[in-house]
């Protein structure tokens, strides 16, 4: 080789492989009205190893996607920093920006500019601050590597935890689209809440045709195998791959032997309908068993339970003239027919008295909180539409009936919702507001001068705070929405919660049905309150992302996960006690040359890449692909330098 071709070869190996490309996105003047971007792109743009720095009013915009994609194919750049909003948000966005370009996905970083600093600086600190957290970002990504996705073989096979209308949805079209389902339902009977329904709102339609209809469909698919009277005992593995375990017992609960003895008393069949009880599949267990199927996804539509009244809350408990609106819907069908007074227990109803929000939008230091120190401070959301359709239907069929509805605020939020007010208003339905300081008083009234059993008494905001007093026949609390006791799956998988104990989505709009537990999947009104159609909706999301995750027999996961180095391992075991998941780590027998010894061994289906095994190891011998010792060490030195 020529001193020529040596100096050439010397500054070759001299000069910096990596050209990292910087996009700054504007986020539409969340980020630049704080952070003064062009001087972050100035500042950025002179750091060793960027070779272009770039600025678009919303990265995430096909615009700004193409800004990346033409500096990769152009070989301009071969590793990717976007400065934006949170990686939760659009982290997958830049990545598949990056792989469509032909380039590795994980050559890729990404600094939260809006988050962690316009959303809480403004003005040169902010600019600053963004500076350090970008300059950090380019040394990392300096030191990217090539990874590749995990594939984990996956079973195509859903497991559906939950018989009610959206695990019932779920499961007929996770079987249409060519996958054995395992639906568990706690109870004898399936159609959960909706069974317990008269008319839908705002269709009209027949609750039971709508559960018979589903229910039917269900059964009688060969694809999928119906275990009521079940619940999950055990649960093990990871997507693709999990073991669960239910328990099949006779049922306990008073309740479902009450329905059972009414099922038995108006012999029906198999496979029908009992009003507001759900279908009855099959034959009861009359033994404990247990049963172990493998499955790749688990969908979740466990639903809801409605709210139970504090006793004495608006007279709960104690005036029986006090039920709540379920107690009112079943009455109501099964008096059927109309007249001139609704009738209930053979007393005639000149007034009815209708209360809402009880047991939603509850405000700490104003409502009583449950048993276990919680309110329930959000909306319910079907309460209001549900209340004036029983409001209307009163008026409609016992004319001579008068209704009193008392509310805070009606939210009558789905089409062909609002229809419900203005056909209550039109019926003669008495509208009362009032603050929820000021909530309506039910007291007993005194018999000598009236004979209408209770009063109800309020501020009322819509005549400028007036008191009115009304002497009524009935009251009716509409009851809210609240998660069913979820417990013993939340400490088993691991489940996400959110504040108002509903389970927790990775997203709202992004990722809105799925659990961060990657393969669980959420349908319906165990994430939140929701109607039947939306429930059915979720439950026809989640169905086709668990078709998606394992129609191609194998799963992809990220490899950000933990790696052992075998040259320094010891076997010393620490990482294996510190580590949450059970089976991530686990101690193998491998062959050295000093005989069989043990070495810690990752199982990446499992790992989460949560970084605790690095710490615990005196050898320094596990690392996190993606976010290495190296890396990290990086990062803090550009922004101290800084």
């Amino acid at each position: 080789m020529s001193e020529k071709d040596k100096d050439t070869a010397v500054q070759q190996t001299q000069e910096p492989q990596e050209k990292v490309g910087v996009y700054i996105c504007h986020c539409g003047g969340n980020i630049s009205d704080h952070v003064d971007v062009e001087e972050l792109r100035q500042r950025i743009e002179k750091l060793p190893g960027v070779a272009v720095a770039r600025t678009n009013t919303f990265m995430c915009s096909d615009p700004g996607q193409e800004l990346i994609y033409e500096d990769l194919k152009k070989g301009l750049v071969n590793r990717v920093v976007v400065a934006s909003c949170a990686p939760s948000l659009h982290e997958t966005t830049f990545r598949g920006a990056v792989s469509r370009a032909g380039a590795n996905p994980y050559l890729y970083e990404h600094a939260n500019i809006r988050e962690q600093v316009s959303w809480v600086h403004h003005g040169d600190p902010a600019t600053d601050k963004a500076t350090r957290l970008v300059a950090a970002a380019v040394e990392k990504a300096k030191f990217l590597q090539e990874l590749q996705p995990i594939r984990v073989e996956a079973k195509k096979h859903v497991t559906v935890i939950g018989g009610g209308v959206a695990g019932l949805r779920a499961a007929k079209d996770l079987s249409a689209r060519g996958f054995e389902v395992v639906l568990v339902e706690k109870s004898p009977f399936l159609g959960g809440q909706a069974s317990k329904l008269d008319k839908l709102v705002p269709t009209g339609e027949s609750a039971a045709e709508l559960v018979q209809d589903l229910a039917s469909q269900v059964l009688n698919d060969a694809n999928i195998k119906v275990y009521t009277c079940a619940t999950i005992v055990g649960s093990e593995g990871y997507v693709g791959n999990f073991k669960l375990t239910a328990e099949r017992k006779p049922p306990e609960d008073p309740e479902d032997l009450e329905k059972l003895s009414l099922f038995e008393r108006y012999h029906k069949e198999v496979g029908e309908f009992l009003p507001f009880a759900g279908v009855y599949p099959m034959g009861i267990p009359t033994n404990q068993e247990e049963i172990a199927w493998d499955t790749g996804a688990i969908v979740f539509a466990t639903g809801f339970k409605t709210y139970i009244p504090h006793q004495g809350e608006y007279g709960y408990g104690r005036y029986p003239e006090v039920i709540t609106l379920p107690d009112l819907i079943r009455a109501m069908a099964e008096a059927g027919g109309s007249g001139d007074f609704l009738e209930i227990n053979g007393r005639r109803i000149r007034r009815v008295a209708m209360i809402h929000c009880v047991g939603s939008r509850q405000i700490p230091g104003i409502h009583e909180p449950g048993k276990d120190g919680t309110l329930n401070e959000y909306c319910s959301r079907v309460c209001c539409s549900a209340t004036l359709q029983a409001a209307s239907e009163i008026r409609e069929r016992f004319p001579k009936t008068f209704v009193y509805e008392y509310y805070r605020d009606i939210r009558t939020y789905g089409r062909g919702q609002e229809e419900y007010y203005e056909r209550a208003s039109n019926n003669g339905v008495i509208f009362f507001r009032f603050e929820p300081e000021s909530p309506p008083v039910v007291s007993r009234m005194d018999y000598t001068n009236t004979d209408f059993p209770l009063k109800v008494t309020v501020v009322d905001t819509l005549t400028f705070g007036e008191e009115i007093m009304a002497e009524v026949d009935l009251v009716v609390l509409a009851v809210g929405l609240e998660p069913n006791d979820l417990s013993n799956l939340i400490e088993m998988m691991k489940l996400p919660v959110g504040a108002d104990r509903f389970l927790l989505e990775v997203h709202p709009k992004l990722r809105p049905v799925e659990l961060a537990n990657t393969g669980m999947l959420l349908a319906g009104t165990c994430q939140a309150p929701m109607d039947i159609g939306e429930a059915c909706a979720a439950a026809q999301a989640a169905s086709a992302k668990a078709s998606n995750l394992l129609g191609r027999g194998y799963v992809e996961l990220d490899p950000f996960v933990a790696e052992v180095n075998q040259d320094k391992c010891t076997g010393c075991g620490l990482c294996v006690e510190a580590c949450p998941i059970e089976g991530a780590i686990t101690m193998k027998e491998v062959e050295t040359d000093g005989g069989v010894e043990k070495r810690a061994q990752v199982n990446p289906a499992l790992c989460t890449g949560c970084g605790i095994c690095v710490g615990a190891c005196p050898e320094n011998a596990v690392d996190i692909n993606g976010w290495t010792l190296k890396q990290y060490e990086a990062m803090v030195d550009a922004i101290v330098r800084i």
